[in-house]
């Protein structure tokens, strides 16, 4: 992995001239990842899941029930579609689990003026956590001052008041892109980097959650998304390095966990 590493390094300090002294400042910090006291322990997996529902035909009824099932198993938070927030926000309630959404939901294209636009009424409404996509093209075209941008408006918007999940779509970006996308998140204070939308043409991957774990170290959450669909491949995600799992298999999977 030393050739990883230095990579990743060679990479911090081509972003720390381009970015300046913000940029830098932000990658240097040491702060505390902010989570829930558990949700990041492999002896509750319930609490590592963002029990999810962001089909496009999802009804009222199927929100209703992701989140009474999501108060009966303790997971970490409901993800829907913003749409869905105020009424996920009530039904939760009280409960301990949060409500999470997506911001530039699943192309990243929109501008970061709509995305932190998008956050800040998701966060009105009862949004603790918010999982916004980056600009990928911006990114591949390398327009990393934009990719910076785009995040940091959402980070700032979501200040104290709710979790940033950066989403880096990893089935669409080379190892180098992975690591300047990852690096840009850490840049800009997002509290997670994210693997996928689940809409992309792949999903997660350990060899990608190792990556990125590496890449952001534990100052910072890494989520695997996409595909994740039974016990064997959650647990594996998790020994890679993940810490909060999205998947619409919650259910099967917290069933399927052998008994301690």
């Amino acid at each position: 992995m030393v050739k990883i590493d230095e990579l990743i390094e060679k990479i911090a300090r081509e972003l720390t001239i381009e970015l300046g002294e913000e940029g830098f400042k932000n990658y240097t910090r040491s702060r505390e990842f902010r989570s829930e006291e558990g949700s990041d322990s492999p002896h509750d997996l319930a609490k590592m899941i963002d029990h999810t529902l962001l089909r496009s035909d999802a009804t009222f009824n199927e929100i209703e029930r992701l989140c009474a099932e999501a108060k009966d198993f303790g997971f970490a938070s409901v993800c829907v579609n913003p749409g869905y927030v105020r009424l996920a926000a009530r039904l939760l309630g009280e409960s301990g689990v949060k409500v999470c959404t997506v911001i530039g939901f699943p192309l990243g294209a929109t501008t970061f003026r709509v995305k932190a636009e998008e956050a800040r009424e998701a966060i009105e409404n009862g949004a603790g956590e918010v999982d916004m996509v980056i600009n990928i093209g911006a990114l591949k075209s390398g327009f990393y001052n934009l990719v910076y941008e785009d995040i940091k408006a959402v980070v700032e918007t979501a200040a104290c008041q709710a979790l940033t999940k950066v989403i880096i779509e990893t089935c669409f970006l080379a190892e180098e892109e992975k690591i300047r996308a990852c690096l840009l998140a850490k840049y800009a204070g997002a509290d997670f980097v994210k693997t996928s939308t689940g809409f992309g043409k792949a999903g997660a991957t350990s060899d990608d959650v190792s990556l990125m774990r590496k890449i952001v170290g534990s100052g910072m959450g890494v989520k695997a998304s996409g595909g994740i669909r039974d016990y064997i491949t959650a647990e594996a995600m998790i020994k890679a390095g993940a810490n909060r799992l999205g998947t619409s298999s919650g259910l099967k999977i917290v069933q399927e966990k052998p008994p301690a």
